[in-house]
């Protein structure tokens, strides 16, 4: 067995040569709840990952389903429309589902919005890519809170393997060239 001095030395030896093909024999697990159906569809675009979703077809959204209102929204002058059109879409849910209507069909019906809940297992590897794009100031503003409470998790559990890892801009220009925000991470976030 190795020692943690050991395990150190050799994970600083592979980041610095750059060799990140041995990261992906260690995965890590998430747990994520309370995103909304259009975070998901932001998630499973990470493809060297294992997914599992709350099912729409075998858990149906009786008595209404929990949504995630965007601050955009919520702070607009339109937030009561927002809820009378997801109370609309409730409606009609239900009227589906009690006409007999499968709950894999009348879920066509349901929106982005809808909460959802997934267990994400990704490689190292991966995860320092999701890190690269999804922590970045240009990531949607959901989609970088949960790839944020992710990097914090991995990083107390592994700090010398993610110890690199953020954004793009974290160790030099912005990826984005054109499309940056200008607004570059401080890296004492990462540290």
């Amino acid at each position: 067995a190795m020692t943690y001095k050991e395990v150190k030395a050799l994970l600083t030896k592979l980041l610095d040569m750059g060799h990140y093909s041995a990261l992906e024999h260690a995965s890590f697990t998430f747990g994520v709840e309370g995103i909304s159906r259009a975070c998901s569809h932001q998630f499973v675009r990470h493809r060297i990952a294992s997914f599992s979703q709350k099912s729409q077809r075998y858990v149906t959204e009786d008595g209404g389903f929990d949504l995630v209102m965007p601050d955009s929204i919520r702070d607009s002058a339109h937030p009561g429309r927002f809820k009378g059109l997801m109370a609309k879409i409730t409606d009609v849910y239900e009227l589906l589902i009690k006409d007999g209507v499968p709950a894999e069909d009348a879920r066509f019906v349901l929106p982005n919005a809808c909460e959802t809940k997934l267990v994400v297992t990704m490689n190292a590897r991966e995860l320092m890519h999701l890190f690269s794009k999804r922590c970045c100031n240009r990531a949607q503003w959901e989609m970088r809170e949960v790839a944020i409470q992710m990097f914090e998790a991995a990083i107390n559990v592994a700090p010398v393997l993610f110890s690199r890892t953020g954004p793009g801009c974290l160790h030099g220009d912005c990826p984005e060239k054109d499309m940056t925000c200008n607004m570059p991470v401080d890296s004492r976030l990462y540290e």
